[in-house]
């Protein structure tokens, strides 16, 4: 192997006010990480890509890289500078020429900017360093004040993938290890190795932020052009119980709702709107009535299960609208219920889903109240 990508994911990186690791939080169904490690494994020159994560990240690692092709992740140190050693220290055994190393956090690196490191290196130079200059006014501080003006034509804002040979980054990591230093340039520039800038990108951001993960967010929906509608509809009859299972929610009542799982009409008429928004058949494709594990399931799993598909397609869910049709029990006591209960299934806000109710003016089988209809509309962006 000559061009391996070393990506650095063992921070906590709390800043975002999350409860999880900035390169956990779904952006658009795949994680930061995943959106990042994808650039790598997508560019032609990148031959592996290794991932540096937390002793207590595993689970969370397998999940984000389900499927993906990666060489064996490596657990971190207690600083960047340690992870990035150890990470080092596993590649050895591939012999790469040159090693990538980026920040799990910067999700939007281009092919370009990959490719521009890759060229450096390839015309001689030992260390390369993505930057972008300054454009405010730069101030130094002493006690809170404005102590001095910095001269901003000498200094520019460093970013990743920083790209080295491979041989000497590693032996400056080992002579230098333990010693506190910043980012990979910074272990370069005490190893006395020589670095090149080049032209770093506007767009290569570092998600730091409950704003960055916005920013994020809109970049990342802007390029979902690719907008479809799903439609779905379901039926079921009453039978003797004592409630229903409708929108995710139990609702007392004094029938329940005959079918092989939990009935939940509401949901099975939504999972249909999800999967017909991507052609992918109905919800008896994937839960078929004759397979006994669905005996009694609740329907949640059915819905999750057709998020999960547009998600695995790099797909949002934009809004879903459901209309249910009944004399009894009423809608309007537990939409709210349903509402919230729908939206945290398929993580949406809770003005991305409409719930409606209304009846038949007693007419036909809804009118009997012999049973429960529901209409479901879904649409969704994906990309194109």
């Amino acid at each position: 192997m000559t061009n391996i990508a070393l990506i650095v994911a063992a921070g906590k990186g709390t800043r975002t006010g999350l409860d999880i690791p900035k390169q956990y939080i779904e952006i658009a169904g795949k994680t930061i990480l995943r959106w990042t490690i994808e650039a790598f494994l997508q560019h032609p020159d990148i031959d592996a890509v290794q991932v540096v994560i937390a002793e207590d990240g595993r689970a969370q690692y397998a999940a984000a890289t389900e499927g993906l092709s990666l060489l064996a992740p490596v657990i971190g140190g207690a600083e960047r500078q340690e992870s990035v050693w150890r990470g080092l220290e596993a590649l050895l055994a591939h012999v790469p020429q040159y090693v990538v190393i980026h920040d799990a956090a910067r999700p939007f690196v281009s092919g370009d900017l990959i490719s521009r490191t890759l060229q450096a290196l390839e015309a001689g130079a030992e260390a390369a360093l993505p930057a972008l200059s300054i454009a405010d006014s730069l101030k130094s501080l002493e006690d809170g004040r404005i102590a001095g003006s910095l001269d901003r034509n000498r200094i520019v804002a460093a970013q990743t993938p920083q790209g080295f040979a491979f041989a000497p980054i590693l032996a400056a990591h080992r002579a230098f290890a333990g010693e506190g230093l910043g980012d990979d340039t910074a272990v370069a520039e005490r190893a006395g190795i020589e670095i090149v800038r080049i032209e770093g990108e506007t767009g290569n951001i570092k998600i730091t932020t409950p704003d960055d993960i916005a920013t994020a967010r809109q970049r990342i929906a802007g390029a979902l052009t690719d907008v479809r509608t799903g439609f779905g509809f379901d039926v079921h009859a009453f039978t003797a119980g004592d409630g229903v299972w409708l929108g995710g929610i139990h609702i007392p009542h004094n029938a329940a709702l005959k079918g092989h799982s939990d009935a939940d009409v509401a949901l099975h008429a939504l999972t249909d709107a999800l999967l017909g928004a991507i052609g992918a058949g109905d919800i008896g494709t994937y839960f078929p009535p004759s397979d006994t594990r669905w005996k009694g399931a609740p329907s949640d799993q059915f819905l999750t299960h057709a998020a999960g598909l547009i998600a695995s397609r790099g797909g949002v869910i934009a809004h879903v609208d459901l209309t249910l049709i009944c004399e009894a029990p009423r809608i309007g006591p537990h939409r709210a219920a349903m509402r919230e209960r729908i939206a945290g299934l398929l993580g949406l806000p809770e003005d991305r889903v409409s719930i409606k109710g209304t009846t038949t003016e007693k007419l036909g089988f809804t009118g009997r109240q012999e049973g429960i209809a529901a209409q479901a509309v879904a649409t969704v962006r994906l990309p194109e």
